[in-house]
């Protein structure tokens, strides 16, 4: 399925790619543009209308994500660089920051009530019961094996 979805937005960065200039293209490396080309989806047909932004489109996700990495790595000046760099750093720390609320161990057990009841050693007292043992005669167990030769 994630292949699948991949291979689609290959193609639709692809076709993408045919609307932009061919100086920002050739800042494209050749063995990006190759990867692209035979991972693509070629029986998927988009159609890309460059007058409409890739919101107003039906452009996906992973397209979408293909294309903000290549004008942040290809296309983008050094100050838009360092201001997208930035805005994914915070991007990632407010996400870490939020599993760790979540996923924080001393919260998980500090709601948890202990209801054990637990007495002291020295109040508990050990009840030993006696099982009564019934030792098997030596005639009884002579009689038990021929029985079970014989029931084979």
């Amino acid at each position: 399925m994630i292949d699948i979805e991949y291979a689609i937005a290959y193609s639709e960065v692809l076709e993408i790619l045919k609307y932009i200039p061919v100086e920002d293209y050739n800042k494209i490396p050749n063995n990006i543009i190759k990867l692209f080309e035979t991972n693509a989806n070629n029986s998927y047909n988009f159609s890309y209308n460059p007058d409409k932004t890739l919101e107003e489109q039906e452009v996906s996700k992973i397209a979408r994500g293909i294309i903000a990495i290549l004008f942040r790595d290809y296309w983008a000046t050094d100050t838009q660089k360092e201001k997208i760099i930035a805005k994914q750093n915070y991007d990632r720390q407010k996400i870490e920051q939020q599993q760790r609320e979540i996923y924080n161990p001393e919260e998980i057990f500090k709601n948890k009530k202990n209801n054990y009841n637990i007495q002291p050693v020295e109040k508990q007292e050990e009840k030993l019961d006696l099982v009564k043992y019934k030792k098997i005669k030596w005639y009884q167990k002579l009689f038990s094996k021929i029985m079970k030769i014989l029931c084979k």
